[in-house]
């Protein structure tokens, strides 16, 4: 069962897939429950992530719904042993909220994950001053051992990027760059960050520029996430004022899917970008002095 009885990003992952597949064959849960010798209500649980399938069971479900593709089954057999891995962030667990728990085990298991940010430095380019300041600011107290936990974390999930892990694609609008919402000193050693990380191969930092009108206060922030060696949206996440939501449904995944292509395509080109931002550092040092 994944941990504390609620279901994970991950086994949500494997159920979907696993009532994709079962409807694509024609079958209902009663039918797939006979190929297992199992009462209805486990495929129903199955399903909904509420449990995980056994590796034997997937293996058996797959072969009744006509998948023989290797790379499919070695996917959703990986989601299973995954979802009850416990990750370096359960560490952490007390002090975060389930939704940013779902939120990173999203980014660990991403192949590609695109982001638009238009007020904040995402977390995955967040220098820990940035973080700290950030975190900070918050309108609920948070207490100051809370505070290096969280920065402690964010940390953490930037390995991701800082091993190559996952290609990383990030629109900030030039609000973000432009307008600083934390000291000068923290902004500027922001900025470089984002510039120093920008040059690895698997970062692409563009800016959409005010020029683009109204477009930049279109979407508030989301994270869009991809799992195979194509970058199709499988998951999409929403930050809001309570924190975040996952969003899994098809239309959910397509709209958001072509609002970062509409964003990228409408943002600067990354060199162009680059430029904007070192511009932007200059002018701070012009203030400074």
């Amino acid at each position: 069962m994944p941990a504390g009885g609620r279901p994970t990003v991950r086994s949500r992952r494997l159920g979907a897939a696993l009532k994709r597949y079962r409807q694509a064959a024609k079958l209902d849960q009663p039918q797939a429950a006979e190929v297992l010798g199992v009462h209805q209500t486990r495929i129903s649980r199955m399903e909904s992530g509420h449990v995980t399938a056994r590796i034997i069971e997937i293996r058996a479900l797959l072969s009744a719904y006509g998948i023989d593709d290797s790379e499919v089954r070695d996917t959703l057999e990986g989601l299973a042993k995954r979802s009850k891995h416990r990750g370096w962030w359960l560490e952490h667990a007390a002090h975060l909220r389930p939704d940013y728990l779902d939120h990173i085990a999203l980014e660990e298991d991403a192949t590609y994950i695109r982001e638009w940010q238009p007020a904040l430095v995402p977390g995955l380019l967040q220098t820990p001053a940035y973080s700290e300041a950030i975190i900070k600011a918050s309108p609920t107290y948070i207490a100051p051992e809370r505070v290096a936990q969280l920065v402690k974390v964010r940390k953490g999930r930037q390995s991701k990027i800082d091993e190559g892990g996952a290609t990383y694609s990030v629109i900030l609008w030039e609000a973000v760059v432009a307008h600083p919402l934390v000291s000068v000193d923290i902004h500027r050693e922001q900025l470089s960050a984002i510039l120093d990380i920008g040059k690895r191969k698997n970062v692409t930092v563009q800016v959409l520029p005010f020029s683009a009108g109204v477009l930049g206060g279109l979407a508030s922030a989301f994270s869009t996430f991809s799992f195979e060696s194509e970058p199709v949206v499988e998951a999409v996440t929403l930050d809001n004022l309570r924190g975040a939501s996952v969003l899994e449904g098809a239309e959910d995944l397509t709209a958001y899917a072509n609002v970062f292509d509409l964003l990228r395509s409408s943002a600067l080109a990354p060199e162009a970008s680059a430029r904007l931002i070192r511009s932007e550092l200059r002018s701070i040092g012009e203030d400074a002095s």
